[in-house]
């Protein structure tokens, strides 16, 4: 399922969650989707957080690191 698709039952279930309640399976395949939407935004930011590289005042770049003990 592509984001957009994943956006779009999202919203149908918690508009439907509105207007009548979700049973058990709906409730679960909420969850899911969540858990899953969530984790596909936290991957994109890690590969672009992995590709910033930094330039310091002297020229010189490296590539951008954890912060110690994280």
């Amino acid at each position: 399922m592509n984001v957009e698709e994943m956006i779009k039952r999202i919203n149908e279930l918690y508009h439907k969650s509105q207007a009548e309640g979700l049973n058990d399976a709906e409730l679960k395949e909420q969850q899911e989707l969540r858990r899953a939407y969530v984790a596909n935004i936290r991957g994109n930011l890690k590969s672009q957080l992995d590709s910033i590289y930094i330039k310091e005042a002297d020229g010189s770049v490296h590539k951008l690191e954890k912060k110690q003990g994280e």
